[in-house]
């Protein structure tokens, strides 16, 4: 098979990129490189694959509609697995036009090759944010998702009722997986164990938003592929899932474990609340375990301790 990933040289699209390839299927990655951070680390990520003949590299932006369909057409992949997208809940609150153009518009442009390719099945990660706030725990797929509270979630959410016009008018199987707060190997810099990582070891202040009680479902970046590669190979007419670790902690336990396998002391610089945060992310996993098969193996202490050890082993990797 032949699956195209957009967004596919960063974290999360290079790990499924290194997943794909290691089945001995072929990969198409669709990527912009923007400056969100370092391209460089972007290019690090995929290096290996790129010496694998079964890999291709695009460098196009999604929103280029014309440029993406000429992609789509001429490789005619049997699968997408859309995961570029403009990232960040605090980001987005700066510049909330930046991500309706390129997750709105890059969405439908890569809903609209996809249909003209004849794309068997489509996969796009969508986030938990869609949740905003809502006030039942664990979050379940059947919930209300009426108030989400920054433009990323919005969009989102958006682009997952987008997805679901397309697989009602053109019959095109499409599955919209939410991701709850994935770290790991490769993480996003701006990511908080990423960023809290560096920070401590490099003996900086941590910026920490609230008091530190704000609860995260932080999900190891292997079970989000391991739930994204069975979302790949099985397509369904439209579905919406979770893809979380099952298990919530607060952030002031991040940070402990995090000095744990450091072993250095955290400085924090306690700041105001964030308008666009929200105060616990919990998800159900029970669709996810029913369809795909999906079990959270890793979870957040030894997910950290692989982490960490990355991190130290690549440093510049993790700036």
């Amino acid at each position: 098979m032949k699956i195209l990933i957009t967004g596919g040289a960063g974290f999360i699209g290079s790990h499924l990129t290194d997943a794909i390839l290691g089945r001995g299927d072929s990969v198409v990655v669709v990527d912009n490189f923007n400056d969100f951070y370092d391209p460089a680390v972007k290019r690090t990520n995929i290096a290996a694959a790129m010496d694998n003949p079964r890999f291709r590299l695009y460098e196009i932006d999604i929103r280029d509609g014309q440029k993406l369909k000429t992609v789509f057409l001429t490789e005619a992949p049997d699968a997408v697995c859309h995961i570029a997208a403009r990232a960040g809940v605090r980001p987005s609150i700066e510049d909330p036009m930046l991500y309706e153009e390129v997750n709105s518009m890059g969405t439908l442009n890569v809903l609209e090759a996809a249909r003209k390719a004849e794309v068997k099945n489509l996969v796009f990660a969508s986030s938990s944010s869609v949740y905003g706030l809502n006030s039942k725990v664990p979050f379940s797929e059947t919930d209300p998702v009426e108030q989400p509270i920054s433009p990323y979630a919005s969009t989102k959410r958006a682009n997952e009722l987008m997805c679901y016009t397309y697989s009602h008018l053109y019959k095109m199987p499409i599955t919209c997986l939410r991701f709850f707060t994935v770290y790991g190997e490769r993480g996003r810099p701006d990511m908080a164990v990423a960023k809290f990582t560096r920070l401590i070891n490099e003996g900086k202040a941590i910026p920490l938003f609230g008091d530190g009680s704000a609860i995260r479902d932080f999900t190891y970046v292997g079970d989000i592929i391991n739930g994204l590669v069975a979302s790949v190979y099985t397509p369904m007419r439209y579905e919406i899932i979770n893809l979380g670790g099952s298990r919530t902690v607060d952030v002031k336990t991040l940070i402990s474990l995090i000095e744990e396998n450091l072993g250095k002391k955290a400085i924090i610089d306690f700041l105001p609340p964030f308008p666009g945060d929200v105060p616990v992310t919990s998800a159900d996993t029970t669709k996810a375990e029913r369809l795909l098969g999906f079990t959270p193996e890793v979870g957040i202490e030894e997910g950290i301790r692989r982490y960490v050890k990355w991190f130290l082993l690549n440093k510049t990797a993790g700036v």
